[in-house]
């Protein structure tokens, strides 16, 4: 979707979002400003950095990096931008400037946590990728830092902010498939071996030390840096957190569940022999009060489609089912499975793409982050409400790891009467890079 189409689409979504809500004569006043500085921009945090920067009156003051060719994506990404950014290689000293308003993180999924909280405790408002922790605990310390030094933080799980989604959900709340009772979540790629990789001396391009951060120390490895560290435990969390954390938080809202009673998955890594910890094909149930659940099914190294889609999820109800194949479109069908309403949200989606599955349809997300700075909004998925999906694929990913079917209390997720399994609930950290909440 072009951006032109965006703005005018945004101003005339059905759900009554307005996405351009200030004065038109207004909003290029510098006290609409919004000044950023990106945390990672090799792939997504490349995209993220351009897009920002097409929207009114924003500004990308910096960029944040520690490899050589992640930084000049970095810049080619602003190339057209007026404004020309300045790197900061090091997260701890960009924090210390004063002349911008927000971080934008879409480092490894180990520095997602800490770098928020760094954000926040600077006085910067946050807009973090999923997941928005590498494990339990940490979804657990951004929320409090959320509260605790009141400033905005936003993950990106941009389906949110979809105007059609945002419709489907008010239309299931509204009753049109009765109640809603099960969520059915996919993900299927046709990703390659990692093969075994070496321990090799830091390419002189990398800063391994800062890209480590507050992970304990590893050696470097010929195949982890720049993609393949999602399938080390050490520093990713799996499909499951990577992909799976955009469907399944989808199947929770549709629901309007919160938290787990019984958590199991079935899966490991399948496809190849090699360096790949994480799974690769892994079918996680999720079972909530009120007679509710979900399932979610990820092939990393299967793509062959579900309902003729890559990614998705269906909302089955007791009068009717909703199908959404990965995109901002859906169907909606009743009991009899007869086609009661379609609609169409004009972005070809591709599950596959590494940077944007659901096209320019990410543009209402990242607007409606930088609308909450200016007070004109509110956020779609402020972090204490998003990382409630991402604990779901935690949960999976530890009942996997542990082998073994988790009982959780309702009221906070916590995993009950299994030592065993809630060892894996946090991780240790490198001394002197704890994060600090």
């Amino acid at each position: 979707m072009e951006r032109r189409v965006f703005i005018r689409n945004a101003s005339m979504a059905g759900a009554g979002l307005t996405i351009l809500n200030f004065p038109i004569f207004g909003k290029n006043a510098p006290s609409n400003k919004v000044v950023l500085a990106v945390m990672g921009v090799n792939s997504r945090g490349s995209y993220l950095a351009k897009s920002y920067s097409q929207l009114a009156n924003v500004e990308i003051a910096y960029i944040c990096d520690v490899e050589d060719g992640a930084i000049k994506n970095g810049f080619d990404a602003l190339k057209s931008a007026a404004r020309k950014p300045t790197l900061v290689r090091d997260i701890r000293e960009l924090l210390k400037k004063t002349d911008f308003d927000a971080l934008l993180i879409a480092a490894p999924d180990h520095w997602h946590t800490p770098a928020a909280i760094l954000g926040v405790s600077h006085g910067k408002h946050v807009y973090v990728e999923k997941p928005c922790g590498q494990n339990p605990a940490e979804g657990e310390m951004i929320s409090r830092a959320l509260h605790q030094h009141g400033k905005l933080i936003q993950m990106g799980n941009q389906r949110r902010s979809f105007p059609t989604l945002i419709q489907a959900v008010k239309e299931v709340r509204d009753g049109i498939i009765g109640d809603p009772y099960l969520g059915k979540a996919w993900y299927a790629n046709n990703r390659k071996s990692i093969g075994i990789g070496e321990v090799i001396p830091v390419p002189p391009t990398l800063n391994f030390e800062l890209w480590q951060g507050p992970a304990p120390r590893r050696d470097y490895k010929s195949n982890l840096v720049h993609y393949n560290w999602h399938w080390f435990w050490h520093w990713g969390t799996g499909e499951a957190c990577n992909n799976g954390t955009h469907e399944i938080d989808c199947c929770r809202w549709f629901l309007g569940v919160d938290y787990p009673t019984k958590v199991t998955s079935a899966g490991g890594r399948y496809a190849f022999q090699d360096d790949w910890q994480t799974p690769d094909t892994q079918i996680a149930g999720f079972e909530f009060a009120d007679n509710k659940a979900i399932t979610w099914e990820g092939r990393s190294c299967n793509h062959f489609p579900v309902e003729g889609a890559g990614r998705g999820f269906i909302i089955y109800g007791k009068k009717g089912t909703l199908v959404n194949l990965g995109s901002g479109d859906y169907k909606i069908y009743d009991a009899g499975n007869k086609l009661v309403k379609e609609v169409k949200a004009n972005s070809d989606a591709d599950p596959t793409n590494p940077v944007s599955a659901t096209g320019n349809l990410d543009l209402y997300h990242f607007q409606n982050f930088v609308d909450s700075i200016r007070g004109n909004a509110h956020l779609n998925s402020p972090v204490d409400e998003a990382q409630k999906s991402v604990l779901l694929c935690h949960l999976a990913n530890i009942a996997q790891r542990s082998g073994r079917e988790l009982h959780c209390d309702s009221l906070n997720g916590h995993i009950l009467n299994d030592e065993t399994s809630m060892a894996l609930w946090k991780r240790d950290y490198e001394k002197g890079w704890e994060p600090q909440i």
